[in-house]
């Protein structure tokens, strides 16, 4: 991968390459990308391209993920056939060593899977070409209470478990206390997690680009309290003040610890962005557009 050719932090530039080496990961649980793995491969290699490929993202992720024993290979580029939960699984596989994705949605729901299935080659074509975007996306450092420290592209979420009782956490901002939630639980997301689970929760939506972090609680027992969207440079931290049973801790979808009473999750912005590519002509608003089915009238 040329570094070169990536931001540190934010933004949205045309990427150049080059792509020599590709990884492709699939998620083999979707017939639909086990028939769609081995035409990609042939296609790739016509045109000169070293391909891998991993036919089980999630596996791949265990063993070369935060806590994993292997590096991952030395890529220029990452193509994810399955959906926005692929892509998360190979971004926390790469998230020391950040190497550009491309999504192939084959899933439900693709805000971070551009490129539909059936249209991988116009994708893919696009990328050799040199004409794709890149969309250098901001991402989260969690600290456990323990010191061990993890990464995520989407969200950190502080959760109940099912059927117990609501939680009592309070929210410091800056060292600062906040506010003191009584609710399900807390998000706190970036703007590739604002189209997720804090979208669902009611939080807003933040254009790909923006660089802040979402506070959304869920369920919250107070009508005062809504969503909050803090500066890139916040240090959010959470303290478990009541629980009868602990509270996990989710990142991106990957439950990581349990929280008691007195525990504490902090927050803050990673200082390296991660790169997703993009087709040129699908901008964010397209997308969101096309996935939340949003209609440019009444009619």
């Amino acid at each position: 991968m040329d570094s070169s050719s990536l931001r540190s932090r934010g933004g949205t530039h045309t990427w150049k390459g080059p792509v020599r080496r590709v990884l492709l990961l699939g998620d083999g649980q979707k017939l639909s990308v086990e028939s769609a793995l081995g035409p990609m491969v042939r296609w790739l290699q016509e045109r000169k391209i070293d391909v891998t490929v991993e036919p089980d993202v999630r596996g791949f992720a265990e063993r070369h993920g935060d806590r994993g024993e292997g590096k991952p290979p030395e890529v220029d580029l990452v193509v994810v056939l399955g959906g926005d939960g692929s892509v998360l699984t190979a971004v926390r596989a790469f998230g020391r060593r950040p190497t550009p994705v491309l999504g192939v949605h084959f899933g439900r729901v693709g805000f971070l899977a551009p490129v539909l299935g059936n249209a991988w080659q116009a994708g893919l074509t696009e990328v050799l070409e040199g004409r794709c975007l890149v969309e250098m996306r901001m991402r989260l450092e969690v600290e456990l209470p323990d010191g061990s420290r993890y990464l995520c592209l989407n969200d950190a979420v502080i959760a109940r478990p099912a059927a117990s009782a609501m939680v009592a956490l309070k929210l410091y901002v800056d060292e600062q206390i906040a506010t003191e939630y009584h609710a399900d639980g807390l998000i706190l997301a970036t703007a590739s997690g604002s189209t997720a689970y804090s979208l669902a929760a009611g939080g807003p939506i933040l254009a790909p680009e923006l660089q802040g972090i979402v506070v959304t609680p869920i369920s919250a027992h107070a009508l005062a309290h809504r969503p909050l969207v803090l500066g890139p440079e916040s240090v959010v931290t959470t303290e478990v003040i009541r629980c009868k049973s602990g509270v996990a801790v989710v990142l991106d979808g990957h439950e990581v610890a349990r929280l008691q009473e007195g525990g504490r999750l902090q927050v803050r912005r990673h200082p390296v962005d991660y790169p997703l590519l993009v087709p040129s002509g699908l901008d964010p608003w397209r997308r969101l557009s096309d996935r939340l089915g949003w209609r440019g009238s009444l009619a």
